[in-house]
């Protein structure tokens, strides 16, 4: 009788970790909630967002730039 106890234990001790794992991998039971979570992270405006981000960069472009003329012109003063 111990034996058949420490049998069943030991399934029920390995099929919990590999059934939640089997569970957590199904995607079908995620994709509804991923990419409704993926839609908010990554909104579908694009263009909108495109032109943020090459605005922003031509704004970064420009700072350095500016920043790059003045230093040269200090050393050349120098």
């Amino acid at each position: 009788m111990g034996v058949k106890i420490e049998i069943f234990r030991m399934m029920v001790y390995l099929s919990f970790p590999v059934t939640m794992f089997w569970i957590s991998n199904q995607a079908e039971y995620f994709e509804e909630y991923i990419v409704k979570r993926k839609r908010e992270i990554f909104p579908q405006n694009e263009q909108l967002n495109r032109k943020e981000l090459e605005d922003f960069k031509e704004r970064m472009r420009l700072r350095k730039e500016q920043r790059i003329l003045k230093n040269m012109s200090v050393e050349s003063e120098n």
